[in-house]
């Protein structure tokens, strides 16, 4: 999911994130317009992947271009979650006493809500990983650290990308009895038969891993974006997260040893058995392709989330005329939560591949609806439909919170 607000100069643009996160006041918990510029990018690679071209098929550099999504727009998708939870719940001031309760309330009722209805939308059968339920599972887990500052979220980032790996093999080693009768009594298992195992363990996206990107976002969050020479520094972090994560596994993999041949042949195997490729769990940690959940890929992809979030803020900083010129979508951004359930919708059930003849001309048409339909909605309301039925649904219960 998922999902991530808006950004650039400092216009109030009252964002809305993939978790519905209600756009925060203005500043110290103001909202940039560059975050929701980034939250686009990151929606369109997710459109990309599901229902684009395989790149493989396309080749060339249009091919390449689609290959830099895979894995890392998702990726991006959950930095901006979590630097979404620190926006409203205060940026450099995070909010304390009572009003911190009450943000606390309002983003595990969220959180509640977008386990339901992730796991509606994984039940419809589609052939795509829905990310949904596991924002979830993201910010219950992501409150503890709430309000924490930038140096303790950071360290907690990189725990988990350092210990998170090896946590997904626990299924390996837990009995598998113990595994049957957590997941009889898991409601969300009873349901579509992915339950928290997989949200938290083994899934498309586990929050053992995960929470890597959703802590580095509220990090990010900490800092002041606003500030040019605070946005060059997180570059350059940025760049040298990339070079550390691709870089270090190519260097591992191809110079320091040989291990990429036994890659290659796993890879070739790729109907073979899980039992089959348990004997290769050290060359398993050593990639950094999408999905692989190694070490190196959160680094890497950490990396790239920076360095799009920083550019597109920089980008609207510089270029006031860019604001006006990208506000639609920008618009698409501040209502990710709805364009996301949209387009789960009409991949079950339109044919639009039928209907347009390539699934170009289809990832073509539903970003150009997306962004229309976003424009137009913008000028009428604060935020997206599912937006605001979100913000409906958690604002109250949680002024009740003393």
């Amino acid at each position: 999911m998922d999902t991530n607000p808006p950004p650039g100069g400092v216009t109030d643009i009252r964002p809305s994130t993939p978790d519905g996160a209600e756009p925060p006041p203005t500043p110290p918990g103001g909202r940039l317009a560059g975050v929701d510029l980034a939250r686009a990018i990151a929606l369109f690679g997710m459109f990309a992947v599901h229902v684009g071209p395989d790149p493989a098929n396309v080749g060339g550099i249009p091919g390449a271009f689609l290959e830099l999504f895979r894995g890392r727009s998702s990726a991006l998708f959950a930095t901006l979650a979590g630097l979404s939870l620190v926006l409203i719940s205060g940026r450099t001031h995070p909010k304390t006493g009572r009003e911190g309760r009450q943000v606390k309330a309002r983003i595990a009722l969220r959180a509640l809500i977008l386990i339901v209805l992730g796991t509606g939308l994984t039940m419809l059968g589609t052939h795509i990983s829905v990310i949904i339920p596991y924002y979830g599972v993201y910010f219950l887990l992501a409150l503890p650290l709430l309000l924490r500052g930038a140096a303790t979220l950071t360290a907690a980032a990189t725990l988990v990308a350092l210990v998170g790996p090896f946590l997904t093999f626990a299924p390996l080693v837990i009995p598998e009895s113990w595994l049957d009768t957590f997941a009889a009594y898991d409601p969300v298992n009873a349901l579509d038969g992915r339950g928290f195992i997989d949200l938290v363990l083994v899934g498309a996206y586990p929050a053992v891993t995960w929470m890597a990107y959703v802590f580095a976002g509220m990090a990010l969050g900490r800092a002041d974006l606003e500030a040019v020479r605070v946005r060059k520094r997180l570059a350059a972090t940025g760049c040298a997260l990339v070079a550390a994560g691709y870089g270090g596994s190519w260097l591992v993999l191809h110079v320091f040893t040989d291990l990429h041949l036994a890659v290659d042949a796993a890879a070739a195997r790729g109907s073979a058995s899980a039992a089959e490729q348990d004997g290769s769990l050290t060359e398993r940690l050593l990639v950094a392709s999408p999905h692989s959940g190694t070490t190196f890929e959160l680094v890497g992809n950490v990396g790239v989330a920076i360095l799009v979030i920083v550019l597109a803020v920089s980008a609207l900083a510089a270029l006031p005329r860019l604001r006006r010129i990208a506000s639609p979508v920008i618009a698409i951004g501040s209502m990710s939560l709805s364009a996301y359930v949209a387009h789960i919708l009409a991949v079950r059930y339109v044919d639009a591949e039928g209907l347009l003849g390539s699934t170009g001309a289809v990832l073509v048409a539903l970003v150009l609806l997306s962004v229309f339909f976003a424009a137009l909605w913008s000028r009428f309301f604060r935020r997206g439909p599912l937006e605001h039925l979100l913000h409906a649904a958690t604002a109250g219960p949680a002024k009740l919170v003393r």
